[in-house]
């Protein structure tokens, strides 16, 4: 059975379901996103992934800076939805808005949920040297994150995977794992659980602060977080007061004082085993493979990195 659906979402994470949607036989009513941002320090204003897919594909969308207002609660309520997506959109959805689709507002979350709530469950996991994370398909509720799943889908995760890379991964995954969940909602097939809220943890969202590194932990928990924190913001460290970001890097056996260079080929040492630069960006330059990077700078063994 067709569902009349509102789609809320933002990023390119969104898309691929926004996509999946629009070629089914599902019919989308209308598309919510934030309005456009400035880029790249103050450049040019630059729409929403969703925005753009929506205008390509002719797909009505909406871009309001407030979202609690009557006249979006008016619009939405005349459209009469089956049902409302929500997958980072980015605004808070007001509770009064709840009851205004026949199924609910369905939520595609980055996590296995009742594990990582919250604004940052892809970085968190790999932050936190988890084996596996996946996607949840929940009914959205008054506070965060803490609706009925229906359904969820896993996947690994190991010491190779950043963020970028999972973000695609869930982002297909996702949109396939909530098409058929929409087809099962449709058929009344569908069956909600409560969350296990005695054992929930929380994504807080990322500062740009955390992305400093202190050697003075394991390889294994730097790489985690260089991984974690790849595109954005980075992970960085301080050398002769100029900052450098760390794209790529592995660990190795190497030991020695935390933060001091190992060799001339920036690796440098952990609390517990050492990390080897593959990938890096001094500020206000171009990202560089290491061995290109030490054409131009000299940072030789035992060196003191902060």
């Amino acid at each position: 059975m067709s569902q009349k659906i509102v789609f809320m979402g933002t990023p390119e994470f969104a898309v691929p379901t926004l996509e999946l949607l629009f070629k089914s036989n599902h019919k989308i009513l209308t598309v919510y996103s934030q309005p456009p941002s400035k880029a790249n320090r103050g450049q040019k204003i630059k729409p929403s992934d969703v925005e753009l897919f929506s205008k390509k594909n002719s797909i009505n969308v909406r871009t309001p800076l407030k979202l609690d207002s009557d006249e979006e609660y008016n619009f939405i309520k005349n459209l009469n939805p089956d049902i409302v997506v929500v997958i980072a959109y980015g605004k808070i959805i007001p509770k009064k808005f709840l009851n205004l689709a026949k199924q609910g507002f369905i939520n595609v979350h980055a996590s296995l949920l009742p594990k990582w709530r919250g604004a940052a469950p892809i970085q968190r996991s790999i932050m936190n040297l988890d084996n596996e994370t996946g996607v949840s398909i929940m009914k959205i509720t008054e506070d965060l994150d803490t609706g009925p799943v229906m359904h969820q889908a896993k996947i690994s995760i190991n010491q190779n995977t950043d963020a970028k890379i999972l973000a695609k991964v869930l982002s297909q995954l996702g949109a396939k794992t909530l098409l058929d969940s929409i087809n099962k909602i449709a058929d009344g097939t569908a069956k909600f659980k409560q969350q296990d809220h005695s054992v929930a943890t929380y994504a807080k969202k990322i500062s740009k602060a955390e992305g400093k590194i202190q050697w003075n932990i394991s390889a294994k928990k730097i790489l985690a977080k260089i991984n974690g924190l790849n595109p954005n913001p980075g992970a960085w460290f301080q050398y002769k007061e100029e900052r450098f970001k760390i794209w790529k890097a592995k660990i190795t056996n190497g030991n020695g004082e935390p933060g001091k260079t190992l060799d001339d080929k920036l690796t440098i040492a952990c609390k517990e085993g050492s990390i080897k630069i593959l990938e890096i960006q001094k500020e206000g330059k171009s990202r560089q493979e290491v061995d290109q990077f030490l054409l131009g700078n000299k940072i030789k063994q035992g060196e003191n990195i902060v």
